[in-house]
This record gives C-alpha cells, sequence and structure tokens, in this order.
C-alpha cells in the first residue's frame, strides 16, 4: 500500500468504525463489512443479529396498535395484501385524478425497464384529498410502522414500472433478491389490475425471519470475495436461487396476481422481486418506502417526519442528489412534467 493509502486508511478508521452501527451493507465498497478476516470471526453475522433482535424489541412495542388479522398475516408471511383498501368512491377519485393529471416526474433505467416516479408533495395532496385521506389512516400508518418497526413517516411516490422496453440487459429487480441485512419497509397500493404478463410483486413466505439457517447463510455469504459475485449482492442486496433457498428451509416464491385497490406491505430484509414481465406495459402503484438505522433502540425521534417536512423530503433529496450528482450519484433524471401513463 502508498503511503497516501495508508494515511488514508488511518484517517478513514473512526468512520468505518462507526458506520458499523448504521444500514451500511457494501461487502465491495467497505474495507471492514467485506473484510473476510472480520467476518469469519462473526462481524456480519453479529451485525445481523443484533438488527434482527432491535427490530423484534421495537415490533413488540407497536404490535397493540395493528388490526390483529393484519398482525397475524405479517409475522407469518413477512407481507400483508389488503384489498379494496380503499372505499370505492374514494378509490376511483383518487384512481382518476392522478391518472388524468401531469406532475414533475423523474425516471430510472435498470436492464430493460424503466421506473418512473412523481413525489407525493404539498401540491398532490392538495389536489387529490382522497389520497391525503389514505395515507393519513392510522391503521395504515400503524402497519407501516409495524413492519419498519419504527414509528416514521415514509416516503411516499406515484410509481410507474414500464416492462419490456427496449435495452440488451433484463431488468435487475426481476431477481429474488433482500434488499439488505435487516428489515425495512415497502408497500405498494395498485391502481389497476396487476396479471401475471404484469410482473406481479413476488415473495418468498416467511423469509423476514432471521432464523439460524438465514444467519448461517448470512455468515458464509459474508465470506465470498465480493468481486467474485454479482455487483448488486456484493453492494449489500443479496441475489438467492431456489438451492439457496432450500438451504435456509424455504419454499419459493409466490407471486400476488391482484385487483385494483388491493395494498401490499412488505418487509423487504426478506426475499422478494419485480416477477417477470412476459408483454410490454405499465404497472402503476403509490409506492411507499421506510429504512431507517436497524440498530437504533427508539421508535421515532425522526425530524423528518414531522408534518411539513415529511411531505417536502423527496423533492429535498432530489435537489441534493442532484448538487453532489458527481461525488455521489444521481439516477433519477429529471423527464419534465408527465402522467403516470405517459410513454
Amino acid at each position: 500500500m502508498s503511503v497516501t493509502g495508508t494515511l488514508k486508511s488511518i484517517l478513514m478508521a473512526p468512520v468505518w468504525t462507526a458506520q458499523l452501527a448504521t444500514g451500511a451493507k457494501s461487502f465491495l465498497d467497505h474495507p471492514l463489512i467485506g473484510s473476510q478476516r472480520l467476518n469469519r470471526r462473526g462481524l456480519h453475522r453479529t451485525r445481523v443479529r443484533i438488527a434482527d433482535s432491535l427490530c423484534r424489541w421495537r415490533r413488540r412495542r407497536l404490535a397493540r396498535h395493528v388490526p390483529l388479522e393484519w398482525r397475524d398475516a405479517f409475522d407469518r408471511d413477512g407481507f400483508v395484501k389488503i384489498e379494496n383498501a380503499i372505499p370505492a368512491e374514494d378509490f376511483s377519485a383518487l384512481r382518476d385524478a392522478i391518472l388524468n393529471s401531469s406532475w414533475p416526474a423523474r425516471e430510472m433505467r435498470q436492464g430493460d425497464a424503466i421506473t418512473r416516479r412523481i413525489a407525493i408533495d404539498p401540491a398532490m395532496l392538495a389536489a387529490v384529498p382522497e389520497l391525503a385521506r389514505f395515507l393519513a389512516r392510522k391503521d395504515i400508518n400503524a402497519l407501516f410502522h409495524y413492519v419498519a418497526s419504527f414509528r416514521t413517516t415514509p416516503l411516499h411516490y406515484i410509481q410507474t414500472i414500464v416492462s419490456k422496453c427496449g435495452g440488451s440487459n433484463p431488468d435487475p429487480q426481476e431477481t429474488v433478491h433482500a434488499d439488505s441485512f435487516h428489515s425495512s419497509m415497502k408497500a405498494w397500493l395498485f391502481l389497476r389490475p396487476v396479471e401475471e404478463e404484469n410482473g406481479p410483486f413476488v415473495y418468498v413466505p416467511g423469509s423476514h425471519r432471521f432464523t439460524q439457517e438465514r444467519l448461517d447463510w448470512e455468515h458464509e455469504r459474508s465470506l465470498s470475495d465480493p468481486n467474485s459475485i454479482d455487483r448488486l449482492s456484493a453492494r449489500g442486496s443479496p441475489r438467492v436461487n431456489s438451492a439457496m433457498l432450500a438451504q435456509m428451509k424455504l419454499g419459493e416464491p409466490i407471486k400476488l396476481e391482484v385487483p385494483e385497490n388491493t395494498l401490499v406491505v412488505a418487509d423487504t430484509g426478506g426475499f422478494h422481486a419485480r416477477g417477470h414481465a412476459s408483454r410490454s406495459g405499465e404497472r402503476v402503484e403509490i409506492w411507499s418506502y421506510s429504512r431507517r438505522n436497524p440498530f437504533l433502540p427508539w421508535l421515532g425521534g425522526d425530524l423528518l417526519s414531522l408534518p411539513g417536512i415529511a411531505e417536502r423530503r423527496i423533492g429535498w433529496l432530489w435537489k441534493l442528489r442532484d448538487r453532489l450528482e458527481k461525488q455521489i450519484g444521481q439516477p433519477w433524471n429529471p423527464v419534465g412534467t408527465r402522467r403516470p401513463v405517459d410513454d
């Protein structure tokens, strides 16, 4: 190692060490997380086990606020499916207002799929009161908090997945994977029916539980050379196949083909994917996301969840990444004002 490299390692050592107590997950980019020597001694296994213990402890404190039927479904499967999530008259008004209006949008291409996102911000909430009522519901937010294991406000978007739109590589989201080594929450309220050819959400039931078999598998994969596996796995979002699922005593993933006005809320620390789309088309949904430092012992305390701030976060985050594009990258490209279903 050069003198410059040695000096950098000395200066960065306290930062790298502190990051072990965060959601940092890349085996490829972090010298401690990716250290085979430290992982042989149990570093990764210990991080996974502590994060899971804290998650289960937080969920126990949040459980009483969640309807029993939803809580039982989540505890069993790792996801909850709620049909007719919004009263029919409200849903029709919400769907039509969102799909027939234009909003500032951003897009990202991955393989042969394009993801379009539109921020749900104060302007949209004022224009679509049915949406504001849905996102303010106590039972829905209690479920979001329980799955995320934190009392925080998710980021909310209108999301369109455009499948089979050209490109030589497959969509990497169609490979079954976990988002990280710890629990996090994603939710989809589907504004149109989702059939098999549309690429439905796919989930491995029960894979949200960090069993002994899952811990053993996590330990084993932490010993791999990150340069010898696919890049997304090396960066902390592990891809799995049927043999790996069997090793963890898990079954095959199931496809959630659903009617419109169905809400799915899932722990994406479990194994999931965007189902393979057999034809070109669009899947349109209200998409919500919540992930926080898994090592925090408290439930709330998130200043970015305060009213007046929470609904403006997405715009601020996009602008910040625009400014720091050269340093941290910005995959979300502004595409002007679009309807969710515009080509």
